[in-house]
């Protein structure tokens, strides 16, 4: 009975602490604490999410080692082959259609969209829906990876404490980077590219107070990874690549360059496919549900001819980097790759793109070596440097994300003795891509739906704000007279309270006025005056979102 007082202090106490934490905020050092249960949170999700493939994976294909699942399927019978992808297409189909309201899949874009205008918090019940139908993908042939999922199923993580916390915007934002970087650095055992992706990607900026944070939870979600797949680097590399002599690096110029063209290939070609399929969907009267089962058959088709492109491709991948393959192969299985990729990601199949590009990448730079060292052979290191160099160079064009990727590789394949070939190729690759998209895969995505993050704060931050919340009543002391409010009605300057300060601020620049007004339609025809919003009150509210993200960078 003497416990009894004890327990109950404890649980008063903790109940204060819990308190004191959702109304003030956590202090630097119980938010290190935070980041820490949120990075091991996010690394068991990876995990568990790795596990699930792998089983189903196991289950469907009759493998025990999904590492080698290309030449397992191509002992299957053909008909399974086949239908198994359109199988998994339907199932995706549904999931997508009864949980999502455009039966499409989330991923990194919609985190990335998140961190910047929702305050870290990312959709719950569609963001479930993706994670489901992206695991059936992968699981059943799907060509796409698994990092895009993770992201997003860690980043539901992120948004549910940050929910119990009643967390503000700048720590809602700092423990999505730490469920991000837990997750990434469980997914590929790379905790140092696990932090910077967080920062690099989705944050977008690189602020010292997250830093701490963010580090802990990468940590944490490497230990977890290790403690259930040990510590190992997801390729081995037969031998250590080394540079034969330094007149070989203008090479990896060209073969950044290169790259750097191939990943703008594979991303327009996965969009090229995405609009085709839209429009075929709408001219044949397609219903949402048959769309990823139709993709799943095609897939399928192909499969059966060249197994290679199932699954992430990881057999695929380590057998470039070990030089396994011939100059056509890598050619040939590079373009199959990209036409799988496109038909997965246009049927809105599920999964994610970095595991693909590093597959593209890998045998690109294999085919690309195969050449150069061939026509050099004297002043050639091996052709599996340049493998390495351009896995890094097209996954680093896909994600926009240079430093990170470059770390990754390293990571991956436990090989830093070549850093300087693959940071000249991962440069060179990223600089090219960025001026041919909207700097990355993830940002042309949000582009193509009118979201425009590429182009930085001052170019999204007025869509953040409606009209509604900054107008005044036609009444305020501080509005124009009624007859220039009626006046400003006549000469078409209004906009509507559902409006954001994006639709206002050209108005506003064309007319050169001080304020519009803002009015609903009655019975859509007739406009009723709400508001005014003045032109000064719309620039003091972006003036303060600007210095507000200036001041949450350079923290």
């Amino acid at each position: 009975m003497s416990d009894l007082p004890a327990s109950r202090h404890a649980t008063s106490a903790l109940r204060r602490w819990w308190e004191v934490i959702r109304h003030k905020g956590p202090s630097k050092v119980q938010f290190w604490f935070i980041a820490l249960l949120v990075g091991i949170a996010s690394g068991y999700a990876a995990v568990a999410f790795m596990t699930a493939i792998r089983t189903l994976q196991t289950f469907l294909y009759g493998t025990e080692d999904p590492r080698m699942l290309h030449t397992f399927a191509a002992t299957l019978p053909w008909w399974w082959v086949l239908i198994l992808p359109a199988i998994g297409g339907f199932i995706v189909g549904v999931i997508l259609t009864r949980f999502t309201p455009d039966a499409r899949v989330r991923g990194p874009a919609e985190v990335i969209e998140a961190s910047a205008m929702k305050e870290g918090r990312v959709e719950t019940r569609a963001g479930l829906a993706s994670v489901a139908a992206s695991l059936i993908t992968l699981s059943s042939g799907g060509s796409s990876g698994r990092e895009g999922p993770v992201v997003h199923m860690v980043g539901m993580i992120a948004g549910w404490v940050s929910n119990r916390l009643n967390a503000d915007g700048i720590t809602g934002r700092d423990l999505l980077g730490c469920a991000v970087a837990a997750g990434v650095a469980a997914s590929f055992n790379a905790p140092l590219a696990g932090a910077l992706f967080a920062m690099e990607v989705v944050l977008r900026h690189f602020s010292v107070h997250a830093f701490a944070p963010i580090t802990i939870a990468a940590a944490s979600g490497s230990v977890i990874s290790r403690i259930h797949f040990g510590d190992v680097t997801e390729f081995m590399l037969p031998e250590a690549s080394q540079l034969a002599f330094y007149v070989e690096l203008p090479a990896f110029i060209l073969l950044g360059l290169t790259c750097g063209l191939v990943g703008v290939v594979l991303m327009r070609s996965v969009f090229l496919a995405e609009d085709v399929a839209t429009r075929a969907q709408g001219a044949l009267r397609l219903p949402p549900v048959l769309r990823p089962a139709v993709a799943g058959l095609m897939l399928g088709a192909l499969a059966i001819f060249f197994p290679h492109i199932i699954g992430v491709g990881y057999e695929t991948t380590s057998a470039a980097l070990s030089g396994n393959l011939m100059l056509e192969e890598a050619i040939a299985f590079a373009v199959l790759k990209v036409l799988a990729v496109s038909i997965t990601m246009g049927g809105r199949m599920g999964g994610g793109i970095f595991s693909p590009a590093l597959m593209v990448g890998a045998l690109t730079g294999l085919a690309f070596g195969t050449v150069a060292t061939s026509l050099v052979p004297e002043m050639s290191g091996t052709g599996t440097l340049y493998a390495l160099a351009g896995m890094g160079a097209v996954a680093a064009a896909v994600l926009g994300a240079p430093i990170s990727t470059t770390l990754i590789v390293f990571e991956l394949t436990g090989d830093w003795q070549t850093g300087l070939a693959v940071m000249i190729a991962v440069s060179t690759s990223t600089a090219i891509s960025a001026k041919l998209v909207d700097r990355s895969f993830f940002l042309t995505q949000l582009e193509r739906r009118g979201i425009h993050l590429a182009a930085g704060p001052q170019a999204y931050l007025l869509a953040m704000f409606k009209v509604s919340g900054v107008m005044k009543a036609p009444d305020h002391p501080q509005a124009p007279a009624e007859d220039r409010i009626r006046r400003a009605l006549n000469e078409g300057l209004f906009v509507n309270p559902g409006d954001t300060l994006e639709a206002a601020m050209p108005l506003f620049e064309r007319s050169n006025s001080d304020f519009l007004c803002v009015v609903r339609l009655v019975d859509g025809k007739t406009p009723r005056i709400l508001g005014v919003l003045m032109h000064v009150d719309a620039l003091r509210v972006y003036n303060r979102a600007l210095a507000a993200t200036a001041a949450e960078e350079h923290s």
